[in-house]
């Protein structure tokens, strides 16, 4: 069986359900730690995808639906707890009566510099257990490296241009440095040298060229690096088969949250499941990184306790046959430090 270092992987990442209400101050309990990155999607309605970090501060958000810079507003939330977030009264974290959903991670708090690369960060916050990091950073305009803080090898970047309009431009270690994707489009891989200098992320630094969107001169971003814990996080690639009857997926835990994006051809985004919503098989119910929408019930994927099956031909998922997708998963370890091991549902 797998084995992790990890002992609780909800002690890292935690997916929590909730129904808003509408009221500003309202307290809302994420986990067992200080969630450092939020991610909040309404489930029912059309509203945008929402992030917020320590670093930044909990008023500052930004919307992986789209290319807009920073925003800041008390009213999606208004301060991060040690268990969770204090809600506003936005109808993307907190509209009253519908089903919402917020996944939260731990990072180290509000961080501080890093000086590993050619940019020093204004602050980056590492957590080496969980193997995530954020940083923030001011580009240059010119080729640069920049320091991750994580202690091995990034398996996926997330970079956004916070002061003006920008892409969430994305490294997958699947694709490799010469490639990039966009996390608020549907856009396939494409390459530019200008993006990571086709130049593979390090133990401490990843490299970024002249592109606007990840190193404009005086511009001011933030990067979220994460790397593979065993019996934790996996980042990988599957083929698809255009098949009810599709790919098994081995993560070596439990997944709690995956995220599948087609890469080989254009038309279709990032594909978002959880354990939570609904929770059991074969109901596992779709959202979307680069669209508004409100939740699909599509039934595209099995969890297990050790991997997915994808069970649609969709082209979500499933379609063109031979056709490439990326995935990013976090979970449950089959066995852990303190011998909980995790079942299928």
């Amino acid at each position: 069986m797998a084995y992790s270092t990890i002992s609780k992987s909800s002690s890292f990442f935690n997916s929590t359900i909730y129904t808003g209400n509408g009221t500003v101050d309202t307290a809302l309990t994420t986990g067992t730690f200080q969630p450092d990155l939020t991610w909040f999607k309404n489930r029912g309605t059309t509203e945008s995808n929402m992030w917020m970090n320590a670093v930044r501060g909990a008023t500052y958000y930004l919307q992986s639906n789209s290319t807009a810079g920073e925003g800041n507003s008390s009213d999606k939330i208004s301060a991060f707890t040690s268990t969770g977030v204090t809600l506003g009264s936005g109808a993307e974290t907190n509209e009253n009566s519908q089903p919402l959903v917020c996944w939260a991670w731990k990072a180290n708090g509000a961080g501080s510099a890093n000086e590993d690369g050619s940019i020093n960060t204004t602050a980056t916050s590492a957590n080496t257990t969980a193997g995530f990091s954020i940083s923030t950073y001011t580009g240059t305009g010119s080729n640069a490296t920049i320091g991750h803080g994580l202690g091995v090898k990034p398996s996926m970047i997330i970079c956004k241009k916070l002061n003006t309009t920008g892409s969430w431009i994305t490294y997958h270690s699947a694709l490799g440095a010469t490639k990039y994707l966009y996390l608020n489009a549907t856009d396939a891989e494409a390459a530019n040298s200008t993006v990571w200098q086709d130049v593979e992320p390090t133990t401490s630094v990843f490299s970024v060229g002249s592109a606007s969107n990840c190193n404009a001169s005086g511009s001011t971003y933030v990067a979220y690096c994460f790397a593979e814990v065993k019996g934790f996080s996996k980042f990988g690639t599957y083929t698809a088969n255009n098949n009810a009857d599709g790919p098994y997926v081995y993560t070596g835990f439990k997944p709690s949250f995956v995220v599948v994006k087609r890469t080989s051809t254009s038309g279709k985004g990032w594909v978002i499941m959880d354990n939570k919503r609904v929770g059991y098989n074969p109901d596992n119910e779709q959202l979307l990184a680069n669209a508004t929408d409100a939740e699909f019930t599509n039934d595209y994927m099995n969890i297990y306790s050790n991997g997915f099956k994808i069970i649609s031909d969709n082209q979500d998922v499933n379609n063109p046959d031979g056709g490439t997708y990326v995935y990013m998963a976090f979970g449950q370890p089959i066995v852990s430090t303190n011998n909980d091991i995790a079942t299928a549902r």
